[in-house]
């Protein structure tokens, strides 16, 4: 029988302080089992009772991160320096319970990264107008967090270490640099970056997505959100990565655009089942689309740039929230 494995919490009073509105409790420990059938191997068949397990115990930490995200956007939308650095102690808070200090499960490592990479970039957006102390302590709880991450997936399972999570740690990586200024974690990035796109076919598809049979493409668009903007992130902090690989990066995009516009024919054909993102870009919603703001700094695409006109501001809290500000498009 299924463990049922939960969120557990700090038991400390909300912390409610001048303006800031509350603080949810800091998610200390968290385990939960892999949401996908134990005797599928493409990783492709929802075990519906494990789904729902896995979004109970995230609940909590993926709430907090929609609150920041939230709070993130409106203070820098409205240039509001005080609920900036509100944020900023909100993430404190967290920081000094040292949340995620106790991973339960090897699944919860393997998905832990694309809520890191949200929590960085949240911070990296309001370290500005924090206090040191906060800033301080938020740097700190990041780096032993990344470091973790780091020391995980050098013997992650063989599947993943290639896939889009590896590919969302990347980001996490890339993101925590902005903050601490770690070279570290910064040339982790770049490396896990590589090692993902540096899978493609000649044609741009990630094998490790195309093992997914209806869920393809859905993976390879997945794969490509966190690739897009690790590689926009590092780019602009002087690191390179464009070019690995005979320009992996743009077959990968090309290939997901193409195939997104022929309603997934090219991933039917390798997946060998139909598709279920089989309506199109129009199809997508504004989050499956986000990662179009970084990849538009990156590279001129009038086609792209014309379907997600219409749609900003585009956001997505895993990514930091409105990618139409943040990218400046």
């Amino acid at each position: 029988m299924r463990r049922l494995l939960a969120a557990v919490f700090v038991l400390m009073p909300l912390n409610a302080f001048a303006a800031c509105g509350t603080v949810p409790e800091p998610v200390v420990s968290l385990s939960f089992d892999s949401r996908y059938a134990e005797d599928d191997e493409s990783r492709s068949q929802i075990d519906i009772e494990a789904e729902e397990e896995a979004k109970q115990a995230l609940a909590a930490l993926d709430d907090f991160v929609s609150l920041v995200t939230a709070r993130t956007d409106a203070a820098l939308s409205e240039g509001d320096a005080a609920q900036g650095a509100c944020v900023m102690s909100a993430l404190a808070d967290w920081a000094r319970a040292d949340a995620l200090s106790q991973l339960g499960t090897e699944t919860v490592e393997l998905t832990l990264g694309s809520r890191l990479a949200a929590l960085a970039l949240v911070a990296a957006q309001v370290a500005p107008s924090a206090k040191t102390a906060d800033l301080a302590a938020v740097q700190g709880w990041l780096d032993r967090r990344m470091a973790e991450q780091m020391t995980f997936w050098e013997t992650a399972p063989n599947g993943a270490a290639s896939g889009n999570l590896r590919a969302w740690a990347a980001l996490a990586a890339a993101a925590t640099s902005l903050v601490t200024q770690d070279p570290i974690a910064r040339g982790w990035a770049a490396w896990s970056l590589n090692y993902v796109a540096c899978t493609a076919a000649p044609d741009g598809s990630l094998p490790q997505e195309m093992r997914r049979r209806h869920l393809a493409l859905h993976y390879q668009v997945h794969a490509i959100t966190p690739m897009v903007v690790t590689a926009a992130l590092l780019e602009r902090q002087g690191v390179p990565v464009m070019s690995r690989c005979t320009r992996a990066l743009d077959r990968i995009v090309d290939f997901t655009i193409t195939d997104l516009a022929s309603g997934g024919a090219a991933s039917a054909a390798i997946a060998g089942v139909p598709q279920t993102m089989d309506a199109g870009l129009a199809g997508l919603e504004d989050f499956q689309l986000s990662w179009a703001e970084a990849w538009l700094t990156l590279r001129a695409d009038p086609a792209l740039e014309a379907v997600v006109a219409s749609r900003r501001p585009l956001r997505y809290s895993k990514l930091g929230g409105d990618q139409t500000r943040i990218w400046g498009q």
